[in-house]
């Protein structure tokens, strides 16, 4: 017999399919967590939804072999430390994305049609039609940013009102976005030209603030800014000052801490919910149905599809996955980071070639912050069939002789960049960029890579204007392409050269290609 915990407020359906099932199930959402860990040690399943799992908690735990989120995010648990451990984490992406999509139209309504203080007026003896007019949905413009489960979903019910759509998404591809019957565009314009926006987008060190005044200067007047996201993507104080000149509404469900107290944006929300977007009913329902059945498939028939934390198998260095992401990284960096990827070819050589599944992730991870580089093979194909974009392992040609390498090109249908590596003398090296044999750079830190029509001078002018803007250059190298025509230059910088150098550089070599990268 199983031992599961459940020390939170769950739909009782989860409680029922495991009982059913022969497990013995406690469901204690008033005891403090610590406590019910320390009086049940037999404990070998957790399923939570926001509780933190920490060390300490998994420490009491001595039998603790699975941990179930019930719903998407899982950072309150400390996975890495599940890992060391042997506890698989999971969770159940999906299970709350209607709810959160429904809740932007629930926030849009009632800010169009002025539901909150027309209520409060009217059950105070007022009768304020002439105050309270409104707007209709029909017909409006919706800028979705973001188009993961919930953006997808937000498009799909929009169409009941008949609005067009427009979204920003770097990732998905221009096909998927016909499918979803969407026009992509760049963030600018759809500021300029949606009369509701959307946030679902993750908050990470690109888009914290990413909401600034840049963006919201651009709105018509009367926009609906809608955050379901994260709370960090936006500027606060940006929205404070413009919301009078703009007549901008803005409808809020999430905030630094989940937690009773002030509210930071009271001043400038019109609506504000206590992070609802996944609290119904039905979401409830679905999430906890999904955690126990998922617990199931992984006691009784070993299935780990909603693993996030996954180690790598037996035979397969790390470094390689490491890899993996850094040529991934860099080759969207200079595909260009909004440019929709639609294709995702790869080769594996040597002994790589019988674990080319486990490099999806990673890849995935490169393509999106908010994807983990641990998720399951098949979470990560998943996440890319989702955004449209298609994921190719090619057979080899191993008389190459290329020993343990890869390569990875990404392509938009009009563009493609291409990059090889391998790890040499444990060093991550990429050793190809797309026509540029003998590159030998090494993925961190800060690297400029400029590419040009040879001939003399070139050189000498990207690092003057390097020198010009006190940025000094720690390595340097510049391969000619096979025909010798054509020349990149490799710049290893002490600090990240800003665009605007870039850009004087772009003009005045006259580049094919100019992009400053940081190498996480």
């Amino acid at each position: 017999m199983r031992n599961v915990l459940i020390p939170t407020k769950l739909d009782k359906v989860a409680a029922s399919i495991l009982e059913n099932s022969g497990y013995k199930v406690l469901q204690d959402s008033e005891t403090e967590l610590m406590t019910l860990a320390l009086n049940h040690p037999e404990t070998e399943a957790l399923i939570v939804r926001s509780e933190k799992i920490t060390s300490e908690v998994m420490d009491v735990l001595p039998k603790l072999r699975c941990i179930v989120r019930a719903g998407a995010g899982y950072d309150s648990i400390d996975i890495k430390y599940a890992r060391r451990k042997g506890i698989d984490v999971m969770n159940t992406p999906g299970a709350n994305s209607n709810g959160v999509a429904e809740e932007v139209f629930a926030m849009a309504l009632a800010a169009y049609r002025h539901v909150i203080p027309a209520d409060i007026d009217t059950r105070a003896g007022g009768w304020e039609k002439k105050k309270f007019m409104g707007r209709e949905l029909t017909g409006k413009t919706l800028g979705i940013v973001g188009l993961g489960n919930i953006g997808q979903l937000v498009a799909k019910r929009s169409t009941g009102f008949e609005m067009k759509l427009l979204a920003y998404d770097p990732i998905i591809s221009s096909a998927k976005a016909e499918e979803i019957g969407v026009k992509l565009v760049d963030l600018e314009t759809l500021f300029a030209n949606a009369d509701i926006i959307t946030l679902h987008i993750p908050e990470n060190d690109e888009t914290r603030g990413m909401i600034n005044a840049s963006l919201i200067s651009k709105v018509k007047t009367g926009c609906v800014l809608i955050n379901c996201s994260r709370a960090g993507i936006i500027n606060e104080q940006d929205i404070r000052n413009l919301k009078a000149e703009k007549k901008l509404l803005f409808c809020n469900d999430v905030y630094p801490k989940d937690a009773p107290g002030p509210k930071s944006v009271t001043d400038i929300a019109d609506i504000m919910l206590p992070h609802l977007g996944a609290n119904t009913h039905e979401a409830n329902f679905v999430a906890a149905k999904r955690a126990a059945e998922q617990l199931l498939d992984y006691f009784e028939k070993s299935v780990t599809n909603f693993v996030v934390n996954k180690g790598i198998p037996d035979g397969l260095n790390a470094k390689f996955q490491h890899l993996a992401f850094k040529l991934a990284y860099v080759a969207r960096c200079l595909i260009g980071k909004k440019a929709p990827i639609s294709q995702i070819r790869c080769s594996f050589y040597g002994d790589l070639n019988r674990y080319d599944k486990w490099f999806v992730a990673p890849i995935s991870a490169a393509l999106c912050d908010n994807f983990d580089p641990q998720q399951a093979p098949e979470e990560a194909l998943s996440f890319l069939k989702d955004r449209g974009i298609n994921y190719e392992s090619r057979a080899v040609d191993e008389q190459k002789r290329y020993g343990n390498a890869m390569t990875i090109d990404l392509e938009t249908g009009s563009s493609k960049v291409s990059l090889r590596g391998t790890i040499t003398e444990n060093t991550l090296m990429i050793t190809r960029i797309d026509d540029f044999n003998r590159v030998y750079l090494v993925p961190q830190g800060n690297v400029l890579i400029v590419e040009y029509t040879d001939r003399p001078g070139v050189l000498a002018s990207i690092t003057a204007h390097c020198a010009e803007a006190g940025i000094n250059i720690e390595d340097i190298h510049a391969p000619r392409d096979s025909d010798g025509k054509n020349a990149i230059a490799i710049l290893l910088t002490d600090k990240l050269v800003p665009n605007a150098i870039v850009d004087k550089i772009q003009a005045v070599v006259r580049s094919h290609k100019a992009v400053s990268i940081s190498i996480p």
